[in-house]
């Protein structure tokens, strides 16, 4: 009877059904998005108050008060209780003025890289699930762009969470050939420039290359280029993407490729075209023991890169803990255990484990777009504090690369 009903041709196929459940799934998606952003469907950023401003520019709140008065710079706007707010491009331009007004620091007003410095470009991998690879790569970007930074996002995972984060669901916003496939594939009547597939964000600071179902084009024609011929030189599959990047390097400080959760030829350009490798890690033993899987398999391959011509140096290679509660003690132990083998190299800082996180998530926002009243004041200043202190070690290390104290 099983058999039968399995059988009839009155029953949709697998396919079929799973087919529709993920056409269900994108219209609502579509419309909850739609919802939370009307009427363009679009995201845009907070504002600032003055003291929030003031704090990122690294300025007594009272000397923002006194430039606003004094007509210099910009001109906030005013809310209707008279309090100024800041955009951040509005942040930026009070960066450039101060680093012209007081030289001597400029570095700090507007720590931009300067002639000379290397094109930051960060990895963050890992391929066990829940590692918050995606969430790291957002707060980083947020984080270095509210610095003042000028931040390139590249979402190599075909599923795309890193795109969504920024506002575009992949399956209405993302077209064929408007992911890094298009910048990167072996056709070269179909190949487009790098910078055709840039797209602003409404973080100011931000662009991004959004992701798709497309890129896992790339893994599938890899191995038929390898026997045609076609990946060779600066074409060759693991070089393709530091290939293109260098086309609009110029335009950046620093580049964040959030890479697949599994190693295929797309984590293999990622890791060629890294100068710094973040690989994040839950710390609980099955995700370590994940993690070994990882990084034995990234050495293996690593070494497969270096024997076919391709030199790996990157400047730094830290170990970010993730979901981390202080107060677990089988946590405890396993943060212990990594810093004991691996010690400089696990970031000081640490991600607690928190709900504002999560509930930032559920709004598609991180933590830096999430206003005071969102989630309880104590809580959200506790993970704030959190991310900041890993965000800010991270920085150090590339301003380190670039020659500053």
């Amino acid at each position: 009877m099983d058999n039968v009903l399995r059988q009839s041709p009155d029953l949709p196929s697998s396919a079929d059904r799973i087919m529709r459940h993920s056409q269900l799934l994108s219209v609502q998606l579509q419309n909850l998005r739609q919802q939370m952003y009307p009427p363009e469907a679009m995201k845009s950023l907070r504002t600032f108050s003055s003291k929030d401003a003031a704090a990122l520019l690294g300025i007594a709140e009272s000397t923002l008060r006194q430039m606003s008065l004094d007509g210099e710079a910009v001109i906030p706007d005013r809310q209707d209780n008279g309090r100024r707010v800041y955009t951040l491009p509005q942040l930026n331009e009070i960066r450039a003025y101060l680093a012209n007004r007081r030289p001597s620091e400029g570095l700090d007003f507007h720590p931009r890289r300067r002639v000379g410095d290397k094109l930051q470009v960060l990895a963050i991998a890992n391929f066990k699930g829940g590692s918050a690879k995606t969430t790291t790569t957002v707060h980083l970007a947020h984080y270095l762009a509210l610095q003042g930074l000028r931040v390139l996002a590249i979402d190599l995972d075909p599923q795309a969470s890193l795109s969504t984060m920024f506002g575009y669901q992949p399956e209405f916003d993302v077209d064929a050939n408007q992911t890094l496939y298009a910048a990167i594939r072996y056709d070269e009547n179909e190949r487009v420039p790098l910078s055709a597939v840039i797209r602003r964000t409404y973080f100011d600071g931000v662009d991004i290359v959004p992701g798709n179902l497309e890129l896992m084009e790339y893994e599938h024609e890899t191995p038929q280029a390898i026997a045609k011929g076609l990946s060779r030189g600066d074409g060759m599959f693991f070089r393709r993407l530091k290939t293109v990047l260098a086309e609009v390097e110029d335009n950046y400080d620093v580049v964040l490729i959030d890479a697949p959760p599994q190693l295929g030829y797309l984590t293999l350009g990622a890791l060629y075209a890294a100068t710094g490798l973040l690989i994040t890690v839950h710390p609980a033993m099955l995700d370590v023991a994940s993690m070994n899987q990882f990084l034995a398999m990234t050495s293996d391959l690593l070494g497969v890169i270096e024997d076919a011509g391709g030199s790996l140096e990157h400047d730094f290679i830290r170990y970010v803990l993730t979901r981390h509660n202080p107060h677990d003690v089988p946590q405890v132990n396993v943060v212990a255990l990594l810093r004991s083998l691996f010690g400089q190299d696990v970031l000081a800082a640490s991600v607690v484990d928190t709900t504002a996180i999560a509930s930032a998530g559920l709004e598609k926002k991180s933590l830096y777009e999430m206003t005071r009243g969102s989630v309880g004041r104590d809580t959200l200043n506790r993970a704030l504090e959190s991310v900041d202190a890993v965000n800010a070690e991270i920085f150090r290390h590339i301003k380190t690369v670039w020659g500053r104290k």
